[in-house]
């Protein structure tokens, strides 16, 4: 999934209007992470945050330079479901917007503020509207909802995050057929109706969702689709 994280972050600093250095290619960052990560650390899986930040030495915010910073995660298995079933709820104090620049992934006081309140709540994570009400995603990724054959996804006009981890996966089933997979404008209640829910972040990893207020969800169906796609990688 190098190429496609790749665009991603090319995308995400053409949106915010960050100078992108020519050496910023493909080739860089395998080059980079080759030898720091998996030669200068010993990491054969594992997730990288990778951070581009803008510098304060230009005229202007748009001439300015570039920077990054990254961190890295080691996980045993990055593609498997975590055997951790999350609780979560609504929130509804905050919402987050549903333009352009809510599908990439940027420092968010709405992310920050709903972390705190699942931690206070003693919840895992909390799911956050958009100002239509509708279903956006979580502090940490976005949601798949499973009915029957189908998997109902968020569109990203709705404020679900751009995610080249979640993109591969339902183009993988796609493919293959194994599900029927609509991009849908959700409202909260709609997630009641579900019979499985998955949570995909690029951040965190995948994760099912066991239990939103008084309704509790199954996994099988997911973790047998999340089997079916790590294998092509193997």
């Amino acid at each position: 999934m190098d190429e496609e994280c790749y665009f991603f972050l090319m995308a995400s600093m053409r949106k915010m209007r960050l100078n992108i250095p020519l050496r910023y290619t493909l080739e860089f960052f395998q080059s980079l992470f080759r030898k720091e990560v998996i030669e200068g650390k010993g990491m054969v899986n594992g997730i990288i945050n990778f951070q581009v930040f803008r510098n304060s030495d230009g005229v202007t915010l748009s001439k300015s330079s570039v920077s990054y910073l990254y961190d890295v995660t080691e996980k045993e298995d990055v593609l498997a479901v975590h055997e951790r079933v999350l609780e979560m709820d609504l929130i509804k104090e905050i919402n987050v917007n549903n333009n352009l620049l809510s599908n990439i992934r940027v420092h968010s006081p709405e992310n920050i503020y709903g972390s705190i309140y699942a931690q206070e709540n003693d919840l895992d994570d909390v799911i956050l509207l958009n100002p239509n009400k509708r279903i956006a995603r979580t502090t940490t990724g976005n949601l798949l909802f499973l009915e029957g054959d189908v998997i109902k996804v968020p569109k990203q006009t709705e404020g679900a995050y751009i995610s080249p981890l979640m993109e591969n996966f339902v183009t993988f089933l796609h493919k293959n057929n194994l599900a029927d997979i609509q991009e849908h404008e959700i409202i909260a209640f709609e997630s009641q109706k579900a019979e499985e829910i998955l949570l995909i972040s690029d951040e965190k990893g995948i994760f099912s969702v066991g239990k939103i207020r008084n309704k509790t969800f199954g996994n099988t169906r997911f973790r047998e689709l999340t089997e079916d796609w790590k294998n092509i990688f193997l």
